[in-house]
């Protein structure tokens, strides 16, 4: 029974027939004053937090009235996105999730394609929405503090109702809408919460991207249990923090894709301790068999390491778990069993289902499927279906590949199309070539995925100049920023006079070169390093980013650097220097000259008595 001692309460079948909105108002009325969200600037209680999404909701109904209509949230990765989606839901509309950091053109792209009535901001991205607008209303929640709420609790909106329009990379050279209703997040959350006992002691992170489908599970999979969420951007932060935020916080449940948590293993040196943590929760990508033992060196025996397999159209569909002393027997980590209501088959290309020890596509047999992409009739069709037996279940066709165990437990081998996940985002190859070729700077792209050690993958670019002179690296990733956001644009790009073809006239694509390892064609002359400091980050930009050489001037994120890779090198230059970096460091300075700067002017304000090695005793060899 639920106690103190025992406060997990069972998500029953009959509760996913209901709105989210009524979910959440019953933990708002069951424990008003416990912790619902904080984060670094902002805690607030469950009532706070309805009462928050109460004036969002009067705010939209006030300006629009009841329409069941898209409404974007163009929020940072903060406390108010969670009250804006939940004041969003209880006025009947669904939200679509912007992202600030987005290209302009692509947000632009998302507010049409949904035909939204409306945008939710705030002063700090309110310049930004007035110019995506174009004649949408607009909704800032920072001028909502004293404006009265309706409390409307969503009693009346349908289970069937759409909750979420969630944009994915799309095969077509535009994102496409993947639609969600309330009743299949609620499912959702059922699975998670009654499997692995989801309750009110809990503390979830939140730190996946809020524009992705993986975020808003964490949300609701926190406020639809009476858990607490614990939001943090580590685009802002980056990950060196992770480790003190984890353990001050006494967060019990860890959730983000294996890249990010890579990453992180990368920051820990091993004496670190996170003894209320006992869920470490990967999903989104391929969790490669380093991922747990990162799990099983840092983390305590008594939590557990889920590896989870799902899509944006079907959400969960398996999972395996490990504990500390789980033996993995080759590099590829199960995704293990199905849960409840997902059945998997795999197909040959003649749509035949296939038995254990052969690879196929992955097919999931359910009843809480998306409904199907937004304003994409075609398209829904071709991999939605009926199942063959009959009933009310719908078969979808994931496009990956799985090879199934005796037992039933089931391998991902990744995509069977040129669809790739780059730090846990879903990209179509042919929507960077796409922007590649709209940039008019080159005659033909070709885009790919390269695996570069410890489950990293970059795209690659592939492109033959329009004209004689090349463009450099630069030009095309300024080019690219300008439409695709920066997970999307080419970590590196080769530049070809063609491309290499087979006998009929194809691409041949296993005679596409292996990228040069040699620094890019950058704007900017390669400036030698002059100083010990200088040779020393020269030479971990040149390990972190997998190239020859580093120059001086150079660009971190020209010469392929990424947010991640950042945090990688302030890691390396916390342990060489004994300084702490932020990482908005890298974003201001990125260059090994300005780091150096940075560096110094660190070492000069840190409080004296500190063990620490300046800048200046790696010039003249020291300690």
């Amino acid at each position: 029974m639920p106690g103190p001692t025992n406060p997990f309460v069972r998500f029953e079948p009959q509760d996913v027939e209901q709105s989210i909105p009524q979910r959440f108002e019953q933990q708002v009325r069951n424990a008003p004053g416990s912790l619902a969200v904080k984060s670094g600037t902002r805690e607030l209680t469950y009532h706070q937090l309805s009462t928050a999404a109460d004036r969002v909701a009067g705010a939209i109904l006030a300006r629009r009235g009841a329409r069941a209509e898209a409404v974007a949230l163009l929020l940072e990765h903060d406390a108010p996105v969670i009250g804006a989606v939940l004041g969003v839901l209880k006025t009947g509309n669904f939200y679509v999730p912007l992202d600030p950091s987005y290209p302009p053109a692509r947000n632009r792209f998302m507010l049409e394609d949904s035909q939204a009535g409306l945008i939710v901001t705030n002063d700090r991205n309110l310049a930004l929405a007035r110019e995506l607008c174009d004649g949408i209303e607009l909704v800032n929640v920072d001028e909502l503090q004293d404006a009265p709420g309706p409390g409307p609790a969503g009693a009346s909106i349908s289970p069937d109702a759409i909750a979420a329009l969630f944009y994915t990379s799309g095969s077509t050279g535009r994102p496409k809408g993947v639609v969600q209703n309330h009743r299949n997040v609620l499912h959702e959350i059922m699975k998670y919460t009654n499997d692995f006992h989801i309750c009110r002691a809990d503390r979830l992170t939140h730190i996946r991207s809020f524009s992705g489908v993986g975020a808003s599970m964490d949300i609701f999979t926190a406020l639809l249990t009476g858990a607490a969420l614990y939001p943090l951007d580590i685009k802002a932060e980056g990950l060196a923090p992770m480790a003190h935020w984890l353990l001050e916080n006494e967060i019990t449940v860890y959730h983000s894709v294996p890249t990010v948590f890579r990453h992180f293993g990368h920051t820990l040196h091993g004496d670190e301790s996170f003894p209320k943590l006992r869920l470490v929760r990967l999903g989104g990508e391929i969790v490669d068999a380093r991922d747990v033992q990162i799990y099983q060196r840092h983390f305590s025996r008594h939590a557990l390491f889920l590896n989870v397999l799902g899509t944006t159209e079907v959400l969960t569909f398996r999972w395996c778990f490990f504990d500390g002393e789980t033996r993995l027997s080759g590099s590829i980590v199960p995704v293990g069993y199905e849960v409840s209501d997902a059945g998997v088959v795999l197909l040959d290309e003649d749509g035949n289902e296939l038995g254990e020890g052969l690879v196929g596509e992955i097919a999931i047999d359910s009843r809480y499927h998306s409904p199907g992409y937004w304003r994409l009739p075609e398209l829904t069709a071709t991999v939605f279906g009926p199942v063959p037996a009959g009933g009310g279940e719908r078969r979808y066709l994931t496009g990956d590949l799985g090879r199934m165990q005796p037992g039933g437990c089931l391998l991902h081998l990744g995509r069977k199309d040129f669809q790739v996940k780059i730090r846990g985002f879903r990209v179509e190859a042919s929507e960077v070539e796409l922007a590649l070729l709209e940039t008019g700077l080159v005659r033909e792209a070709v885009v790919t995925a390269q695996d570069i050690g410890h489950g990293d993958r970059r795209l690659v670019g592939y492109v033959v100049p329009r004209q004689e002179s090349s463009p450099t690296v630069a030009a095309l990733r300024e080019a690219l920023a300008g439409t695709l956001p920066d997970y999307m644009v080419p970590s590196t790009f080769v530049l070809l006079e063609a491309m290499p073809q087979l006998p009929n006239g194809k691409l041949d694509r296993r005679a596409l070169p292996a990228p040069d390892p040699a620094r890019p064609d950058l704007e900017q002359s390669y400036v030698a390093p002059r100083t010990a400091p200088q040779e020393i980050l020269a030479a971990i930009w040149a390990e972190v980013l997998r190239v020859e050489r580093a120059g001086v001037e150079d660009d971190f994120f020209e010469l392929g650097g990424n947010s991640l890779l950042a945090t990688q090198v302030l890691s390396r230059v916390r342990e060489t220097f004994r300084i702490e970096l932020p990482l908005r460091a890298m974003f201001d300075s990125p260059t090994i000259a300005g780091m150096i700067d940075a560096l110094q002017r660190r070492s000069e304000s840190t409080p004296p008595g500190e063990v620490r090695a300046t800048v200046s005793d790696k010039a003249r060899g020291d300690g």
